[in-house]
């Protein structure tokens, strides 16, 4: 079953806690908590105070942090505590230090996801496969909510999972950007088996019956 992500960054704040409550009710399966910096991508969204407070109103919820910063070691730690369940960060962001990020998001106790974007080649994440607990590619370019998918992410998530499947490793490939029924439907054909919504899931008139349709995929 492909799993169905939420993307907070398409919430209205002012009603977060609503707003994930209605997402969770009509089938997301894990809260996508989008983090930029201004520094490694030009926007800004939020950090680990507003990560605590959803995760006391919401517990029990899966939390998938994308850290789009820049130093994504020293904040890994104030992440977890603030509720992560799985922390993932970028492979731009630190190309001589990969190992050693991967090593530091292990030691807070979270889930390890390594993220790549539309311009880094998916052998960039080989070397890590075994390390890791979930790939995500990225299906625009970082930084904002609502752009149009790259069609090539679909064959960058089936060389990925090519790759999985010839070590005989299982991370799970998530993507991020652009996500609707049409490219949901490519992206887990190409072996893709968690999927980012933020505006499509925001913005359709049945909620329940799109996260049933791409759960089903």
């Amino acid at each position: 079953m492909t799993k169905v992500a939420a993307s907070i960054l398409s919430a209205d704040f002012a009603n977060l806690h609503k707003d994930c409550t209605r997402l969770l009710e009509a089938g997301a399966d894990v809260m996508h908590f989008d983090v930029m910096d201004g520094h490694f991508v030009p926007n800004i969204s939020y950090g680990a105070p507003v990560l605590t407070c959803l995760h006391a109103a919401l517990p029990d919820v899966f939390y998938d942090v994308h850290l789009m910063i820049s130093d994504p070691a020293r904040y890994a730690q104030d992440f977890a505590a603030a509720g992560a369940n799985l922390i993932n960060f970028h492979i731009e962001a630190v190309p001589n230090h990969v190992g050693q990020t991967i090593a530091a998001v292990r030691e807070t106790g979270c889930l390890v996801g390594l993220t790549i974007s539309p311009s880094t080649p998916p052998q960039a994440v080989f070397p890590y496969l075994d390390e890791l607990d979930l790939v995500l590619v990225m299906g625009v370019e970082p930084g904002f909510g609502g752009q149009k998918f790259i069609p090539t992410t679909v064959s960058r998530v089936a060389a990925i999972k090519a790759e999985c499947n010839r070590r005989g490793v299982s991370p799970r490939i998530e993507v991020d950007g652009g996500i609707n029924t049409e490219t949901a439907s490519l992206c887990a054909q190409a072996g893709a088996s968690v999927l980012v919504m933020g505006s499509a899931f925001f913005k359709a008139q049945d909620r329940t019956a799109l996260a049933k349709q791409v759960r089903a995929l």
